[in-house]
């Protein structure tokens, strides 16, 4: 598990130092920077080259096109090439995973941002292919959970495509002599944030994902591959974009607003229902076919996903009686869920549930169900809900297990267990004090959206061995714009990581100005910039804030443009401010060095 073998090989690497392909990166990207310097008129030599990062933070769709807007603008005043790493949190990795589609970006920007916002003011991605994708993870993932559904039913209505190409693809086609900044996508571990244990920050680089303060990675091409004491024992496909960017931006709002937003995108999906039946005729005539070729059945050794087990009820028939009541049950179940987040009586629903589940079974096994009469919404009901929707699908599993129904049943069972980003743990068992325990425990981990422990992704550019000098917080922050900052100075002090004091003014998180500094000794200058601010917006930040929530529908055309203006204008109205603090990372290097 050193550092000197290859990442190649599948092993973990637990070693607080860059990955050799990144270490290398940095190099040739500080030598382009070294020149853009010196067009901005900044003399200085290569070691006096500051390290700076370029922080997005959360915030949906708004965070996606304002970190847009704000590139293309840095790249107008020739700033970009200034910045050594771009790191994002949710929304701003959406930005990311489409300005990173394009080979060297930063030298064609303009033309990326044209490119970008014609397809996010496009039409949406058609049933048929989200349904299809849908089959694809389902099939072809070792862990199936609620990040999938969200990539193909929330993520491609906002980003308009299905990008399957995974980040080593996507970094491949970019040169190596540092033409692009550095990208960084961060999550959270769910548990290690829940608990307070542990190191719950976790990057996703090109050349490797792991534990940004612990300091355990694994080649990026093998993060969701299964591991034991450190090594690969069972390959999985490297995950694609369009993933990474569910797993990165899936908090948009709280959780039972989450909730109704994929109940009602169940719903959606499956109420299509002779497109449903048809799926699942197709996929039983593919089975037989299959058989009839000798690739499957008894004695082969060999049982397909989604083939109907031998002697499985006929009524499987997708055309039976069966199968339609078995459709109404789970259609009535999804409703029922709904109904219990939103207050309304659910005795209907659940009388007619359990008389279709009697009738599914001739009353020879009744329904054992957790639910009674009434339902209320409740705490008490609504937990009964949970046990209630999984007893329905246990019930359902030995009726229908042919595509898309068992997805179904599984996806209702992943929205009553909430269950997220679920992947292999590839510390499991790993033995060594630098690994805390509690991340060596379980077989699986599940990760999630950076936003719901900090807004921004501080912690990935703090490392160390990254020697960052100058960070630039872009803030699209949905509500007190200062959170952010104010939090990540309060979590490296409890965690003696360097980092400025950070005092806001009184009356200025109603209403921010559009630039702020904090400078400390011997910690990195951090520059927070709100996305809304009095100089950009006027006296009408709170109209602003309201025409861009973040849990809102995707935006028009004119939403779009218009929110790349006011954002591009955060860093045109503070060119000669960065300038200068830019100039000030260049002397601080050089006297302590």
């Amino acid at each position: 598990m050193s550092a000197s073998k290859p990442q190649e090989s599948g092993e973990v690497r637990i070693e607080p130092s860059l990955n050799k392909n990144e270490a290398e990166f940095i190099d040739g990207r500080r030598k382009s920077v070294l020149q853009n310097l010196k067009k901005l008129q900044i003399d200085c030599s290569q070691d006096e080259v500051p390290n700076i990062a370029l922080l997005g933070s959360g915030g949906g769709e708004r965070a996606m096109v304002a970190l847009l807007g704000s590139l293309v603008q840095l790249q107008k005043t020739g700033l970009l090439d200034s910045i050594l790493y771009l790191s994002g949190v949710s929304g701003s990795t959406w930005c990311m995973a489409s300005v990173y589609q394009e080979p060297n970006w930063s030298t064609k920007l303009e033309t990326v941002k044209d490119k970008i916002i014609k397809r996010l003011s496009g039409p949406k991605v058609s049933w048929k292919e989200s349904f299809a994708k849908l089959k694809k993870y389902y099939y072809e993932k070792d862990h199936f959970s609620l990040t999938d559904i969200w990539a193909v039913m929330v993520i491609t209505s906002f980003v308009k495509e299905i990008d399957e190409h995974t980040l080593t693809e996507q970094w491949s086609q970019h040169s190596k002599d540092g033409k692009v900044p550095f990208p960084i996508y961060t999550v959270i571990d769910k548990k290690c944030k829940h608990h307070n244990i542990g190191d719950p920050w976790f990057e996703i680089t090109p050349h490797e994902a792991g534990y940004s303060l612990t300091g355990a990675f694994v080649d990026a091409s093998n993060f969701g591959s299964k591991f034991h004491k450190g090594s690969k024992k069972n390959q999985q496909d490297e995950f694609d974009m369009l993933y990474l960017q569910a797993l990165c931006g899936s908090a948009l709002a709280d959780e039972v607003e989450i909730k109704k937003l994929l109940w009602q995108n169940i719903k959606d999906l499956f109420q299509q229902k002779e497109t449903v039946l048809e799926e699942m005729g197709k996929e039983q005539d593919g089975m037989r076919l299959q058989a009839l070729a000798g690739g499957f059945g008894p004695g082969s050794g060999e049982d397909l996903p989604g083939l109907l087990k031998l002697g499985a009820p006929e009524e499987q028939d997708p055309n039976s009686p069966a199968t339609d009541e078995c459709y109404q049950v789970l259609m009535q179940l999804v409703d029922m869920n709904l109904s219990t987040l939103t207050g309304e009586d659910t005795s209907a629903l659940d009388e007619s549930i359990r008389t279709s589940l009697n009738d599914l079974t001739k009353g020879q096994n009744p329904p054992m169900l957790l639910m009674g009469p009434g339902c209320a919404a409740d705490e008490a009901d609504k937990t009964n809900m949970k046990g209630y929707s999984l007893n329905v699908c246990n019930k359902l599993s030995g009726w229908i297990q042919l595509w898309p129904f068992d997805a179904w049943t599984s996806i209702i069972k992943c929205m009553n267990q909430w269950t997220w980003g679920r992947n292999h743990n590839f510390l499991h068992n790993v033995k060594g004090e630098a690994v805390p325990s509690t991340l060596q425990e379980t077989e699986t981990r599940d990760y999630e959206d950076a936003g719901l422990l900090l807004n921004s992704p501080y912690f990935s550019v703090l490392r160390k061995e990254r020697d960052i000098d100058l960070i630039i917080s872009l803030d699209f922050s949905e509500g007190d714009p200062f959170l952010t900052v104010k939090e990540a100075a309060k979590t490296c002090k409890e965690l003696n990581i360097p980092f400025p004091e950070v005092n806001i003014p009184q009356g200025h998180s109603e209403v921010p100005m559009d630039f702020y500094l904090f400078k400390g000794q011997n910690t990195p200058t951090v520059i927070h910039i709100p996305l809304f601010n009095m100089v950009n917006c006027g006296d009408k930040i709170e109209a602003w804030r309201k025409k861009y929530t973040t849990f809102q529908g995707p935006y028009n055309a004119e939403m779009i443009t218009d929110l790349v203006e006011v954002a591009g204008k955060n860093i045109i109205n503070n060119k000669d401010s960065l300038l200068e603090e830019i100039r000030a990372a260049v002397g601080q290097k050089g006297s302590r060095r």
